[in-house]
């Protein structure tokens, strides 16, 4: 009887372990390379992101280099913000204001982030067109909150 109660606390132990483990497990980065980030040059120019519930805003993306894509926050025609998105040791990523992501899929229509630190939501750059792109940001569930999901549509700006 002891050895069925030391069984099943154990079952319920590695339950719990396993659950909570499944919550906190860092994301699995793709390994990336210089060449396959030439797979994302399709996101580089000068853009206007709109959604539902939300103004319209303008963000610029360029590589500044083989291995690094900055994306400038445009307000009233000037850059009031840069974040940096770094390939470092095969691993694709950044953030700002302390959250940090990492590229989890590539391919040549699209790439997808997953967070690492002091963010939840993921976030996906779906091309649609050679002057349209999504971004679409997931958010998991939480005791207080469901699952939520966010789309802006992106358009080339200026207009060509």
């Amino acid at each position: 009887m002891q050895s069925l109660r030391y069984l099943i606390a154990l079952s319920l132990l590695c339950i719990a372990s396993c659950a909570a483990g499944q919550q906190i497990q860092p994301p699995k980065p793709k390994l990336i390379t210089t060449a396959d980030l030439q797979k994302l040059r399709w996101i580089e120019g000068s853009w206007r992101g709109s959604g539902v519930d939300q103004a319209p805003f303008f963000e610029r993306y360029r590589f500044e280099n083989e291995t690094t894509l900055a994306v400038d926050t445009i307000e009233s025609e000037k850059v009031t913000d840069t974040t940096r998105f770094e390939l470092r040791n095969g691993e694709f990523g950044g953030g700002s204001e302390g959250s940090r992501y990492v590229a989890t899929a590539l391919d040549e229509n699209s790439i997808q982030f997953a967070p690492v630190t002091k963010a939840r939501n993921s976030f996906r750059w779906q091309r649609e067109t050679a002057d349209s792109w999504k971004a679409v940001l997931n958010w998991p569930a939480r005791k207080d909150k469901p699952a939520g999901e966010r789309v802006y549509n992106m358009e080339r700006w200026p207009r060509p």
